[in-house]
């Protein structure tokens, strides 16, 4: 008698893929929203800075086991990235035109004359490639965003994912130096309010250290600060572009004959952060939405910082050696050095 078989579908992945990612996510999620409600009974502290504490913490106190860790590292790649398409809808083109030309042309100095600038200082010193180029990214540009960003482009793989947890590291130490002195030198600078807002929002990497140092300035500082830091934020998606193009150009390069898979000219993350931009430039948004899309930002940033803390052995951290604290500290100098003259010109 001949036997019947009954066709059943292959399994697929997908399934216990997401499965093995959610306990990592709920984590990073629930350690997000306890560095946001830090940040709310400590005014002035990010919520984000906590969470890479939280995540630096539990990584070398052994909190993170095996099965967290697919969820951890899906936070801080695809949250991190809906994040920073979030973002956008803090960005108005109308208030950043109104900044005027000069400011303007003193934000494209700042981030280009830092780029450029790391980089050379980085060849200079001697810092690995990929290192020198997210720390410059991540300090001319928008912090521990611009540096997960650019290693979204050039390094897709994570091949050098201990550079990105690195390169984020320095953005949290070097940022929260600048909390202090930028106020420091401004008040013996002798500088007024709005203009020292501006010179604080060209000079520091992240938004959540520009707003601390505009509320400790007072006055018109915190809205001066924030305007430019945001220009700032505008050149993730340009200088996101001319990555990607330069990584494609490598890969076709490398890969001789054969039809390598090349990035997108336009990762899709900074085409959603565009499209944000656009929306909240040109269609009324209801404030209450707004809110919404404001706490969620911080929300999807916080956990993927916690994921990058997570990465942050301090072991392996104080193997990296001096040459990239140096470049950090040199590039903080020359970002915060082009932003003072440009303001005082500007200005």
């Amino acid at each position: 008698m001949a036997s019947t078989t009954v066709d059943t579908p292959a399994p697929t992945t997908r399934t216990p893929r997401i499965r093995s990612t959610m306990p990592g996510v709920a984590v990073a999620l629930a350690a997000a929203v306890a560095s946001m409600g830090v940040g709310l009974l400590v005014p002035g502290l990010s919520a984000m800075l906590v969470a890479i504490i939280l995540g630096v913490v539990a990584a070398n106190t052994g909190l993170v086991r095996a099965p967290l860790t697919p969820g951890i590292s899906f936070a801080a790649k695809h949250l991190l990235r809906a994040g920073i398409v979030l973002l956008g809808l803090q960005l108005v083109l109308g208030d950043i035109v109104a900044l005027g030309a000069p400011m303007l042309l003193v934000v494209l100095a700042i981030v280009t004359g830092g780029i450029f600038g790391t980089l050379a200082l980085g060849r200079l010193f001697g810092v690995p490639r990929q290192l020198r180029l997210l720390i410059a990214c991540g300090f001319s540009i928008c912090g521990a965003a611009a540096v997960a960003g650019a290693a979204g482009v050039t390094d897709p793989d994570d091949k050098h994912e201990h550079d990105t947890v690195t390169a984020v590291a320095l953005v949290v130490i070097f940022g929260t130096i600048m909390i202090f002195a930028v106020p420091g030198i401004a008040t013996l600078m002798g500088l007024d309010a709005r203009t020292a807002g501006m010179w604080g929002g060209g000079a520091t990497h992240e938004i959540a250290q520009v707003v601390a140092i505009g509320g400790v300035l007072g006055g018109g500082a915190l809205t001066a600060a924030v305007l430019v830091k945001l220009a700032r934020v505008l050149m993730l998606a340009p200088v996101m572009a001319v990555l990607s193009i330069r990584a494609r150009r490598n890969a076709a390069a490398s890969a001789g004959q054969s039809a390598p898979k090349l990035p997108p000219i336009m990762p899709l993350f900074v085409v959603g952060f565009l499209a944000t931009v656009l929306l909240r430039s040109f269609v009324p948004l209801p404030a209450l939405a707004l809110d919404i899309a404001g706490q969620l930002q911080t929300l999807l940033l916080a956990a993927a910082m916690f994921g990058l803390g997570c990465g942050v052995r301090i072991a392996q951290l104080r193997k990296v050696g001096a040459r990239p604290f140096a470049l950090a500290a040199a590039s903080t100098l020359v970002v915060a050095g082009i932003a003072f003259g440009g303001v005082l010109i500007a200005s």
